[in-house]
């Protein structure tokens, strides 16, 4: 029996350590936790219900941020005419590479190409150019929650680089640049408060480089952050597209002077990248760890019984079951797995609290509690319960993101030194260091780090007068956020 109850911890344990192979600890923890199943096309993932609940919660959050800051959700059409999609030069340039084309009907070619959404502007802005007349009609801030696809990438990483995935995208337009740029910085604020404040993960908020920036933009902000795996990754981005579209597709409107005038605009978004990054970050060698907001179901009840004692013990944990409604528990009452089986069943799957309680517990008016990051147990009476259970929730959320920040601190490295950064690189470290602002500089540097990038810059920036540039030496004009990345 023990040796059966072996074979069977081993099917569904993750059989790899998490600092020693990071790419074969998320393979087997996204498939063992039943957050993703494989599909026949490349790139295409099922997500399961384990994984969807979390994005849904995610999903709310944040269109409540945004509701609350009067923009509305629509829907706009899967499908885009080839001529709409190169009405704007430098946006097609961006994502020919990796746009899917329908081309037939059946056995009927098209008489023209349909591009699968890679992103939604050129679809959106000819209903914007229709809607909009009068400076009175401004702003229109409207978000879509949708999928896109993306068909051409290197290196797959479920979640992280796949070529369908899930999104919101905001588009809004407004009558000055001043106003536009506003919203481009309260949003990028409300990305941070999501993965800060909901996925427990810290960010660093900046603008991007030239060369890095949203094809179309004129500026493009994201935050960032450092995952365990050495890489760096943007969470979320929001775009000043400036007027770029708004002439491309006429947008214009008549202003208070009765003069008509090229309207200003923005997009941004996150994805479901983001919970590849919630996974990376928190995670360890026994399965999911989830931070307590983003968990659908935060407690898992686990009674421990004999055939002479099971009555009894079923009877006290339905009635808790009852009791903590409110955190949606889940009941496993199954008699065909040891108490043990199961522990490690609902650790892979990442229930932030377990709660067991056997004979013993029983006769001490008692169960016992035990948190998932940490694996500290605690016994806590009938009586006390409810109460206990959203104080050790809050305190899991903020250990999680205490630990997050610290391991985010303790992998930057700032230095100023050529030498120093290569190194640092080589390490899978994050380097915070300055640059002169030149794209041949840029690429140089990129170059001679087999590809470490700049990530952003950070928006309060240090004097530096004096400075140089580590890698060619000409006056620094900005500091910046330099890794590798997903």
């Amino acid at each position: 029996m023990a040796n059966n109850e072996d074979e069977k911890k081993e099917q569904i344990g993750i059989t790899v350590k998490k600092d020693e192979d990071f790419s074969e600890w998320y393979t087997q923890l996204l498939q063992k936790a039943e957050l993703i199943e494989y599909t026949e096309v490349s790139g295409c993932y099922v997500l399961r219900p384990r994984l969807y609940s979390i994005w849904e919660i995610a999903q709310n959050y944040f269109d409540n941020l945004i509701k609350k800051d009067g923009v509305t959700n629509a829907y706009f059409p899967l499908f885009i005419p080839e001529s709409y999609l190169q009405r704007e030069a430098s946006h097609i340039k961006g994502f020919s590479p990796e746009v899917a084309w329908v081309t037939h009907a059946g056995q009927t070619k098209m008489a023209e190409k349909l591009a699968i959404r890679p992103t939604s502007e050129t679809i959106m802005y000819p209903s914007y150019k229709k809607w909009i007349r009068s400076y009175k009609d401004l702003p229109l801030r409207i978000n879509q929650w949708c999928n896109v696809v993306r068909w051409e990438f290197k290196n797959p990483v479920p979640l992280l680089r796949s070529r369908e995935f899930l999104w919101q995208e905001g588009h809004t337009v407004f009558a000055t640049k001043e106003g536009a740029w506003e919203e481009v910085l309260q949003i990028l604020d409300f990305y941070a408060d999501l993965f800060e404040n909901l996925y427990a993960i810290p960010v660093l908020k900046g603008i991007k480089s030239e060369k890095e920036k949203f094809a179309g933009a004129d500026a493009t902000t994201s935050v960032e952050t450092f995952l365990p795996s050495g890489k760096a990754i943007q969470g979320a981005t929001s775009h000043l597209l400036g007027q770029n579209f708004a002439k491309a597709f006429d947008i214009t409107y008549t202003d208070k002077d009765e003069k008509k005038k090229h309207a200003w605009q923005n997009s941004w978004g996150f994805s479901t990248r983001s919970l590849g990054m919630l996974i990376m970050f928190h995670s360890d060698d026994k399965g999911l760890v989830l931070p307590p907001r983003l968990a659908s179901n935060k407690v898992v009840v686990v009674p421990i019984f004999f055939e002479k004692n099971k009555d009894v013990v079923l009877k006290k944990a339905k009635e808790l079951v009852r009791q903590l409604e409110e955190f949606n528990p889940i009941f496993d009452n199954r008699d065909e797995y040891t108490p043990g089986w199961k522990y490690n069943e609902w650790e892979l799957k990442g229930i932030p609290l377990r709660i067991e309680f056997g004979p013993r517990d029983l006769e001490k008016k008692q169960v016992m509690i035990v948190r998932r990051d940490n694996g500290k147990k605690e016994a806590v009476p009938f009586k006390d319960i409810k109460k206990k259970i959203p104080l050790l929730l809050e305190d899991m959320q903020k250990s999680l993101f205490n630990k997050a920040k610290k391991f985010l601190k303790d992998s930057t490295a700032e230095t100023t030194s050529w030498k120093e950064i290569e190194k640092a690189i080589k390490d899978k470290k994050l380097v915070k260091t300055i640059w002169c602002e030149e794209a041949e500089c840029e690429d140089l540097m990129k170059d001679r780090t087999d590809g470490a990038k700049i990530l952003n810059m950070p928006f309060k920036q240090p004097d530096l007068k004096g400075e140089k540039c580590p890698q060619c030496g000409k006056p620094a004009k900005k500091q910046i956020y330099f890794a590798k990345s997903y």
